[in-house]
């Protein structure tokens, strides 16, 4: 068994390459670190090579080269030991259907050499966390599918992992369940687990994570706290909501505004500026703000134009 020390990486991924049958070159020889107990976000457009990379450190795909570790594990020299780290939880719902919910986490359990008494002890433990305790008995099929994820979450769970990895764990799963998904996430990263998270929501990616890295086109083009990158947005738009009507938008000094409607006043705001500048220029005005959001994503504006900058190859100075 590994210790931890405190410079070791959950996750240390270098030059990898992956080059199918095919000659579609999915991974160029990226370099990526995941820290011991962080919240990462692994984003990237559909073929971007995400689900690649998820493949070859989780050993269900083959590199063509590069090294993996895993809490200073190898894939190449102490596969097994580094499997013992990972928990998985895949895109696409892998159960068998047929098969009590209880049983399909106790096997699971087995797989990973767990006595019987503690993977039941296990078992139990995560299917109560996951609220599908009551289910235990039923077959995998009748859950909806928000269950079905929280199953899989669960099964990946119970052997411990070090490092749990999951792969769109809320697609199609309905805003509450979802809700009730990243509060457990929060919960067993702040009690140590590392986490790697794949998403289309953006937005999920935004209020959990900590750190990001974007993949486009096999190549990591941004890799930082998530707050460093988030600050390379260069302009942010917001929607205000007014106590009192406006006939017109109002000239604010150093910002872009226009009205949504009478009662709704869409403001522009640009590097130099910030919400304290904002909130004195409409006191200014005896104009009175009752609530406020983002126009769009912060994170999904900033990837969207990532992508289109590496692209265009332009540089990525974010306007």
């Amino acid at each position: 068994m590994v210790t931890i020390r405190r410079s070791m990486n959950a996750l240390t991924i270098k030059n990898l390459r992956k080059t199918y049958a095919n000659g579609n070159v999915a991974l160029k020889g990226i370099n990526f670190n995941v820290a011991v107990g962080a919240f990462s976000a692994l984003l990237g457009p559909n073929g971007a090579g995400k689900t690649t990379a998820i493949g070859i450190i989780s050993s269900l795909v083959n590199k063509s080269a590069g090294e993996v570790e895993i809490f200073g594990h190898s894939i190449d020299r102490e596969l097994e030991a580094a499997k013992q780290c990972i928990g998985l939880v895949p895109q696409e719902i892998n159960l068998n259907l047929w098969e009590k919910v209880g049983n399909i986490v106790w096997t699971q359990a087995g797989y990973y050499g767990l006595p019987a008494r503690l993977a039941h002890e296990r078992t139990e433990k995560y299917l109560r966390a996951l609220r599908l305790w009551d289910r235990r008995n039923d077959n995998a099929r009748s859950l909806s599918g928000g269950m079905k994820r929280r199953l899989m979450i669960a099964r990946a769970l119970v052997h411990e992992p070090k490092l749990l990895i999951l792969d769109e764990p809320t697609a199609g799963v309905d805003i509450e369940i979802r809700r009730s998904m990243w509060e457990f996430l929060r919960e067993i990263n702040a009690a140590g687990t590392t986490i790697i998270l794949t998403t289309h929501y953006l937005e999920e990616a935004e209020s959990l994570c900590r750190h990001v890295a974007i993949i486009d086109e096999g190549e990591i083009i941004e890799d930082a706290r998530m707050s460093t990158v988030l600050r390379k947005l260069q302009r942010e738009v917001f929607v205000l909501s007014l106590d009192g009507a406006l006939e017109s938008a109002p000239e604010l000094d150093g910002f872009g505004t226009s009205l949504v409607d009478e009662f709704e006043l869409e403001v522009e705001m640009g590097p130099n500026r910030n919400l304290n500048d904002l909130f004195g220029e409409l006191d200014k005005r005896g104009i009175t703000v009752i609530s406020l959001r983002n126009k769009a994503n912060r994170l999904e504006e900033l990837f969207m134009r990532l992508v289109e900058n590496k692209q265009s190859g332009s540089e990525a100075v974010v306007s």
